[in-house]
């Protein structure tokens, strides 16, 4: 994140700060972007106009109140997985609004896509400056907060879910008969110009699935596979346990 802010610009490294727990990370991130390491909260957020929450969910709870306090008037942006709006405000009334958001890790490169929904209706200026924020991870969406758990299920847990698909088409390239090292760079292009076509020329993916699929060749074929052992279903259902195990998990 950032890396994002300072690459687009949307703050320099003087207008940001961080703390971290006493295991290095703040001083790492410090010396690598160039940005102020600061061990005194009060000295941390006194100035700040925004608050960005970045660390392990369970560590909320360790806030006394002396610290929330430190948010009076703050616009608060939370990346805590399973860390619902009720429990932030909760522990952080002070605060002029909180925002939260899941976003997920090709985010890392700048390709990610992040959702985010808020306490209370945005201001047009936080609504600018959450989004621009967020945006240094790629894409961005507003919500309502009921949908979070959805999209933890489908682009929070999704990338996990390419990488297997990835090594799935490896692995079947293996077993066909192409060295490991091409089967994977194969299995990895594919996959990586596919969904480039998908961007660039934005039909459904039924539709380029069809034009790709001649009567009686080869990717019929191995569609026909894949529909007799309900591939879609698999998927369906794979997104649905992740949804499920984020609501369990924001239910705390």
């Amino acid at each position: 994140m950032i890396g994002g802010l300072l690459h687009r610009k949307v703050y320099t490294s003087d207008q940001i700060a961080c703390t971290s727990a006493a295991d290095g990370t703040g001083e790492q991130a410090a010396q690598r972007f160039g940005i102020r390491h600061e061990t005194d909260l009060k000295a941390l957020l006194g100035p700040a106009e925004i608050v960005v929450l970045a660390f392990k969910p369970q560590q909320l709870a360790q806030l006394d109140q002396a610290t929330a306090a430190l948010v009076q008037d703050k616009l608060v942006l939370s990346i805590l997985a399973g860390t619902t709006l009720a429990r932030l405000t909760h522990i952080l009334p002070a605060a002029r609004n909180v925002v939260r958001s899941m976003p997920n890790t090709p985010g890392q490169i700048g390709q990610g896509i992040t959702a985010y929904a808020a306490a209370k209706e945005l201001s047009d200026d936080d609504r600018d400056r959450v989004e621009a924020i967020l945006a240094a991870l790629g894409e961005v969406v507003a919500l309502e907060e009921s949908q979070l758990d959805a999209v933890t299920g489908l682009s929070g847990s999704g990338p996990a879910y390419l990488f297997e698909f990835v090594a799935a088409l490896r692995d079947g390239g293996i077993a066909a008969g192409l060295p490991a090292e091409i089967a994977y760079r194969l299995a990895l292009q594919t996959a990586r110009g596919a969904s480039e076509l998908l961007v660039q020329v934005p039909e459904t993916p039924e539709q380029h699935r069809d034009w790709v699929s001649s009567p009686g060749g080869t990717t019929l074929a191995g569609l026909k596979v894949m529909g007799e052992r309900d591939f879609r279903g698999l998927l369906k259902e794979t997104v649905l346990a992740a949804t499920r195990r984020s609501r369990e998990l924001s239910q705390g």
